[in-house]
């Protein structure tokens, strides 16, 4: 079971294809460039858990490039 959950995830990103695509992104840096985890006690061994944890903790957000 994945944890959080979509539901969660989606309250705080509404597309399920930006969620995604931040979470991958945010995985491979911390893969990549061995970049410090931003929550306290992360309770995912995994990448990708990892960067969904920061989402569920308002640590990553969507930047709006709004005209």
């Amino acid at each position: 079971m994945l944890e959080p959950s979509i539901d969660d995830l989606q309250t705080k990103i509404k597309s399920k294809y930006t969620l995604v695509t931040i979470a991958a992104k945010r995985a491979r840096q911390i893969r990549e460039e061995d970049k410090k985890v931003l929550v306290d006690d992360p309770k995912s061994n995994k990448y990708v858990g990892l960067a969904l944890e920061e989402i569920m903790a308002d640590k990553l957000h969507v930047k709006n490039d709004s005209n």
